[in-house]
Formats: C-alpha cells, sequence, structure tokens
C-alpha cells in the first residue's frame, strides 16, 4: 500500500507545482530511491491527459560516467537531450540518491568542465515549469542523522502543506524587501553588503523547489562589498566543504576559506568569470524546518536563515550573472543575526520586525 503521504506528495507536485495540463509533454528525472514517488507522479500525469518520458538513473551511473568519460566527451554537447528540453513542457524532478557521496573521488576539474558544457540546457530548462522534490532514502535519513522514518516525517512535515496559505504569509516579507535598494547582513565574523536596486524578488511558495518556502533575488553584480562566515556545510557534487568564509570587493571574491575541502571551493569560484560574483540572495522562510541536514533543497529554506548562491543569477529577478556555477551557502541569523534594509534593521534573530 502506499503511504498517503507520498500520494500528497505527488498531487502538490503535479497539479500545483507545475500544473500538468492535457496534451503537454512531461519529462520525470528521478532516481531509483525515488521510485515510490516517481510512479504516483506517472499516474497524475497520465490521469491528466499528458504525456510523461522518464528518465531513471541507476546508482553507480555519475560515477563511472566521470570515471571513464574522456575529455572529448565530457566537452561534447547534448544535442539530444536540448531537442527533448525545447518540446517539453514540464519537468518534475525527483531525486532520491542511494550515495550522497558517489563523486566524492572524481576530479572536480572533470565536473566543472561537463558543468560548464551543459549551462546552456540549463538555461533552457528554466524557461519551462518546473519542480525539484528531495524525495526521504535510506542515505539521505543517514546523512541527516535520522532514522528512516524520522526523516521521513521531517520530510513531509516540510512539504505536505497548504502552499497557497503559506504564499500569503511570505507576501509579507517579499513587500518589505522589495521596496528597498541595499542589504546589510551583520551577524558572527559577517558584515556584507550589496545592491539589490532594480532587481525583482520572487516568493518561492512550491512551485519550483519542494520542499520550499523562500524569497529571493539577484544581488547587483558589482555591488558586495565586505565578509561573511557561512554557518552550515555545503555538498556540492557528493563533496562536503565546511567553514566557508568569503570576502568581497566590488561584487567578486578576494578571499576564500574553508576548513574542510577548501581546494575544491577556490576549484569551484574559479570555473569562469561570473563564479566569482553572487547570483542570488535568498531568505528562508519555511519555519517548520528548524535544522540543517546537510540537503540544500531543505537548508536553504530554513526559517530564520539566509542564503547565497554564487554563480548563475535568475533572470526573472532581471539578474545577469551568467556562470556554470549556482552554489549555494547558508548563514544562520537566528541566534543575534540582524538584516539591514537601506540602514534600517528589518529583521533580527530570524524574525521579521
Amino acid at each position: 500500500m502506499v503511504d498517503p503521504r507520498v500520494k500528497k506528495a505527488a498531487d502538490i507536485l503535479v497539479n500545483y507545482s507545475t500544473k500538468v495540463k492535457k496534451g503537454e509533454y512531461v519529462v520525470i528525472n528521478s532516481e531509483l530511491g525515488s521510485i515510490p514517488l516517481m510512479m504516483e507522479v506517472y499516474k497524475l500525469v497520465v490521469k491528466n491527459g499528458a504525456f510523461p518520458i522518464s528518465h531513471v538513473s541507476v546508482p553507480g551511473m555519475g560515477y563511472n560516467y566521470y570515471k571513464f568519460a574522456s575529455e572529448f566527451q565530457l566537452k561534447k554537447f547534448p544535442e539530444l537531450s536540448m531537442e527533448e528540453t525545447k518540446k517539453a513542457n514540464v519537468f518534475i524532478n525527483i531525486f532520491g540518491s542511494n550515495n550522497t557521496r558517489e563523486l566524492t573521488s572524481i576530479d572536480p576539474k572533470k565536473i566543472s568542465m561537463r558543468q560548464k558544457i551543459l549551462e546552456p540546457l540549463k538555461y533552457e530548462r528554466l524557461k519551462k515549469r518546473w519542480v525539484l522534490y528531495e524525495f526521504p532514502t535510506d542515505a539521505l535519513a543517514q546523512e541527516a542523522d535520522m532514522s528512516l522514518e524520522e526523516f521521513e516525517d521531517f520530510v513531509y512535515n516540510a512539504t505536505n502543506l497548504d502552499w497557497k496559505k503559506e504564499s500569503k504569509k511570505m507576501e509579507r516579507v517579499h513587500k518589505i524587501m522589495s521596496k528597498g535598494n541595499e542589504v546589510r547582513i551583520v551577524h558572527d565574523d559577517t558584515d556584507l553588503s550589496f545592491s539589490i536596486k532594480g532587481r525583482k524578488f520572487i516568493s518561492a511558495d512550491g512551485t519550483h523547489n519542494m520542499p520550499d518556502g523562500e524569497i529571493f533575488t539577484a544581488p547587483v553584480d558589482d555591488s558586495a562589498e565586505g565578509y561573511i562566515q557561512f554557518s552550515f556545510p555545503s555538498i556540492y557534487i557528493g563533496r562536503e566543504v565546511d567553514g566557508m568564509r568569503l570576502e568581497f570587493k566590488n561584487g567578486e571574491i578576494v578571499k576564500a576559506t574553508a576548513k574542510k575541502n577548501e581546494n575544491l571551493l577556490r576549484s569551484l569560484i574559479s570555473m569562469d568569470k561570473g563564479s566569482k560574483r553572487l547570483g542570488e540572495f535568498g531568505i528562508g522562510l519555511n519555519y517548520n524546518i528548524k535544522r540543517n541536514i546537510k540537503q540544500i533543497l531543505f537548508d536553504e529554506k530554513i526559517g530564520g536563515t539566509i542564503h547565497l548562491a554564487l554563480g548563475s543569477a535568475y533572470e526573472e529577478c532581471n539578474g545577469i550573472n551568467k556562470s556554470g556555477l549556482h552554489w549555494d551557502m547558508i548563514k544562520d541569523l537566528r541566534n543575534g543575526g540582524k538584516i539591514y534594509l537601506d540602514g534600517k534593521l528589518v529583521s533580527k534573530d530570524g524574525r521579521w520586525l
């Protein structure tokens, strides 16, 4: 018998997040660990009169690709995938990792090379209706230091919400931030300012990420000044980077350090010119998520946190920074952190004044 929480999650993804309609092409990307949700999504897509195209990734595929692929293969642009992307109307991506550290031993330069080649495909997909979901698996539960049962409760408590009501709650913060031009973040070993003049805040209320619950924009490319110490580890391509500290001048990183995997951090910010700049400023507003679990889809939504992404900016925010990188890093403001907007204190200790 299918867990009713899985059925509810599928209904949210198909009928709320992406609003699948009759006659549309819907690409469902999933991993082997997320088959239960993928099947429920598949059923609903068919019932809605749409045409599902499913891709299931098997454990080890990514590892073997990067282990054996030649430079010729890594630099080959996937024309077939681009054709599918252009014709598709909706993308539903359901993660369900069996091994969160599968790519740990892979040379990050190979992955960076491939990410750069795939950049046009990424931007084409962003033009479509899309949503991401992190399905609870043993591997993710282990990463979060929970039993699978505990982690399932954690996931569904964060995702199976009335997103129309959540959207109304988020609108208050959206209105506050949309009136300002300059943001300043102040906390322990953190004093960072940047401009948001002319940029647009987007309310992420369940239409793209699941869980959701944030507002975000794109900082003005050359405006970041100061320094920031991030609070939680960040996982990128299966490798954990912890203790990240960045210093900015004229919008670019001038110093980057980390307590763990500093070489990976430096490699990624050297990917291209855009990877040295901020592409996103986000504010976590999902207060049902109370702790980090080393999964960015959850961690960046924690109520009382902010996150900054290095690399590509979202065009819908009027962002213009281009990069093969988009890497989120999180700052917890729940214990003494402050957000100033045009010099006025608007948030303290993770709560809005």
